[in-house]
């Protein structure tokens, strides 16, 4: 059977799933909410995953990974964990967009989707978040970009559309901009690997691929570092 293993680190949910690759059918999905337990976790989410449904490695045609923006160590251990499954297997790598398949995950969940515009953040420390605007069929509004958050920030977006917000940075927005006709605000929406794999089918399909020895995470900004002290 030809499987897509998909792979979603970008937040503190480490999560995996398979999708049959002919119809982008689910067949089983594993998440752990468990902070900064990817390194250690990952690999046996996987293992457990492909034994609870029966199939082994071979059976994989492709890996789906989460491509960012998101937690840098977190990608960076998916990333990884997917360029060496590829390489080993000899397989194709799909880079998914985390913020666009977060805004399909919600799309697809919501009543008369087109009436919406769907905005994911990602927290990116004190008064910033990764952002991105997508349609109900996922046509890019505004591109993955850092956002500095005030009450004016997307004004010009809700001026003259519904946006919902959601992601783990969506409750810092609504602090700053208050109430707002056209914002609407969903609690409980994190990244998962199904949404990862549903758009990696389709790329898969598409045959988008990425080379896998080059491969880097989209990290959206440089990794935040702090300079030691001296002694």
């Amino acid at each position: 059977m030809n499987l897509l293993l998909s792979l979603e680190t970008s937040s503190p949910v480490c999560s995996v799933a398979l999708h049959r690759v002919a119809d982008g059918a689910l067949i089983g999905q594993s998440e752990l909410r468990l902070d900064k337990s990817h390194s250690t976790h990952l690999t046996v989410l996987i293992e457990q995953l492909l034994e609870n449904t029966g199939h082994r490695l071979a059976d994989l045609s492709a890996v789906a990974v989460s491509d960012g923006p998101g937690s840098y160590t977190g990608l960076r251990i998916g990333g990884a964990a997917a360029k060496g499954l590829c390489f080993a297997l000899d397989i194709p790598l799909v880079a998914v967009s985390t913020l666009r398949a977060m805004a399909a995950q919600v799309a697809a969940g919501t009543a008369h989707p087109e009436k919406f515009w769907y905005c994911p953040m990602l927290d990116a420390r004190r008064t910033e978040v990764y952002a991105a605007i997508y349609t109900h069929e996922g046509q890019e509004v505004l591109a993955p970009t850092p956002l500095l958050l005030d009450a004016d920030t997307l004004a010009e977006q809700l001026a003259h559309h519904s946006v919902l917000f959601f992601g783990h940075g969506a409750a810092k927005f609504r602090a700053v901009l208050g109430e707002h006709s056209n914002a609407g605000f969903l609690a409980g929406i994190e990244p998962s690997a199904i949404s990862v794999g549903q758009l990696g089918v389709a790329a898969f399909h598409r045959q988008e691929f990425q080379d896998v020895a080059y491969y880097e995470p989209f990290y959206l900004k440089e990794v935040y570092t702090t300079t030691p002290k001296a002694k």
